[in-house]
């Protein structure tokens, strides 16, 4: 119990207090992420995830844990799949930030896009899956669960645009031009907008997704932190940069023989979500715009880590992912 970042008394009086009395058998960090500390928690019989933000100076609006508790309670009567929250502490006194407790699911995450030792015919399943899952959340009216104004509604990505853009040019580190190339395309070449807001993940990919133990089947979409009202197609050409960068590139799929492995092509996969989605036509622009804001938000980790606050231990070398992701984007405009 001591590679926290708290003290673990002061958790075990909220615990006591909120949940009641019981010891902690178990507090141990999970290894790896780039954004909010996570810890396995079990108190007394009941196994549960702890997320808190990071300690230290970090960006407006980052690491919005509150949202990521409120929109997994808001999702828990749907469809959606998400674990169920226990309980929101805001009082940054007990553990040096505010953090939540959600219920710990039993299942499978896949952290490697290639799905080493899984069978191929399952490997196809468990991308068809991932479409499944996203249709399920893209589904969801957010009015109709409480999250009406869990977000700005409309001009999504001239919003994003802009957002990432000004984070860019706030970095303290040296200048990624090829970034900057990006952010001025996409400024130039924004769609029209057609009103679509839904809610969107922000970070939907793989890694980020619980499947059932032994059956395809997506349990718990996890990682809500920059999530926020927004147009579906952002998740959905987010989710489609694994087909365009390597597995050297934060665990691409680029250069790998598909077919062999039995994951579906970028086209498959997409026509899986359209059947079920009324988002419209996924674009060149959709995951242009994912490229250069991932990109950006590894700008965004290597600013931590040169200020000692980020949650990853390897945030120093994923640093120079901003600039291959950047390249990415290029390629694609250069057809």
């Amino acid at each position: 119990m001591s590679d926290t970042d708290f003290d673990p008394a002061r958790l075990q009086a909220v615990l006591d207090s909120t949940l009641g009395a019981a010891p902690i058998t178990e507090l141990t960090r999970i290894s790896g992420g780039q954004s909010n500390p996570t810890y396995f928690v079990t108190h007394g019989t009941r196994q549960m995830v702890l997320r808190k933000q990071p300690n230290g100076e970090i960006l407006r609006g980052a690491h919005a844990i509150d949202r990521e508790y409120r929109v997994m309670e808001a999702l828990g009567p749907t469809p959606v799949p998400v674990p169920k929250v226990v309980l929101f502490h805001d009082d940054p006194e007990a553990l040096g930030t505010p953090f939540y407790l959600m219920e710990r699911l039993q299942g499978r995450v896949f952290e490697d896009c290639s799905l080493p030792g899984i069978a191929p015919e399952e490997r196809r399943a468990i991308y068809l899956g991932m479409a499944d899952a996203m249709a399920k959340m893209h589904a969801v009216d957010p009015a109709q669960v409480g999250l009406a104004d869990y977000g700005k509604p409309g001009n999504y990505f001239a919003r994003q645009v802009g957002r990432w853009t000004k984070q860019l040019h706030g970095s303290t580190g040296e200048p990624i031009p090829e970034l900057h190339e990006l952010s001025l395309w996409l400024q130039e070449n924004l769609p029209e907008d057609d009103g679509q807001s839904r809610i969107a993940h922000g970070d939907f990919r793989l890694g980020n997704l619980m499947f059932h133990p032994t059956e395809p089947r997506v349990i718990a979409i996890l990682d809500w932190e920059l999530s926020t009202l927004g147009h579906p197609l952002a998740d959905l050409g987010y989710c489609c940069m694994t087909w365009h960068t390597t597995p050297e590139e934060y665990g691409g799929i680029r250069g790998l023989d598909l077919g062999a492995l039995g994951i579906p092509s970028k086209e498959e996969f997409v026509a899986r979500y359209d059947a079920q989605s009324e988002a419209g036509q996924l674009t060149d622009f959709h995951v242009i715009f994912s490229l250069f804001r991932f990109g950006v938000i590894f700008v965004g980790i290597a600013d931590r880590a040169r200020a000692g606050t980020a949650a990853g231990k390897n945030a120093d070398q994923l640093a120079p992912l901003a600039q291959a992701l950047g390249r990415r984007g290029l390629e694609l405009l250069a057809g």
